[in-house]
C-alpha cells in the first residue's frame, strides 16, 4: 500500500515538473511556431501551381480552359477527355461541391463552342 503512495507520488511530481517546464518554455515556443507558419504561407502561395483568383462574373476562355487544364485553342476531343477528368475527381455524387460542377460544365460548353 505504501509503495503504491510512493509511486503516485513520484509520477505526480513528474507531471508538475514536465508542466512547469512546458510553461517556461512555452514563450519562445509560439514565437517560433508563429515565424514558421508564416514562412510556410508565403513559400506555399509564392510556389503554388494554382491560380490565385476567384471566378469572373461572366465566363471567358481564359477562365475555362485554367478550370480545366487545356489551352484556350485545345480541341473539342481534347476538352471532352479532360472535362471527364476533372468532372469524375469533382462530381457532387462523389463528394465534390455542385457549384464547381457548375462551373466545369459551363467551362466545357464556353471552350467547345
Amino acid at each position: 500500500m505504501a509503495s503504491a503512495a510512493i509511486a503516485a507520488g513520484i509520477g505526480l511530481a513528474v507531471v508538475g515538473f514536465t508542466g512547469r517546464y512546458l510553461l517556461r518554455r512555452m514563450p519562445n515556443l509560439s514565437m517560433k511556431m508563429a515565424e514558421t507558419i508564416k514562412k510556410l504561407d508565403s513559400q506555399s502561395l509564392a510556389n503554388s501551381k494554382y491560380y490565385k483568383g476567384g471566378f469572373d462574373s461572366k465566363m471567358t476562355r481564359r477562365e475555362a480552359s485554367l478550370i480545366l487544364g487545356v489551352s484556350p485553342t485545345a480541341s473539342k476531343a481534347k476538352v471532352k477527355d479532360q472535362f471527364k477528368k476533372v468532372m469524375s475527381v469533382n462530381h457532387p455524387d462523389r463528394g465534390g461541391s455542385p457549384y464547381i460542377a457548375a462551373k466545369i460544365n459551363e467551362a466545357k460548353d464556353m471552350l467547345e463552342k
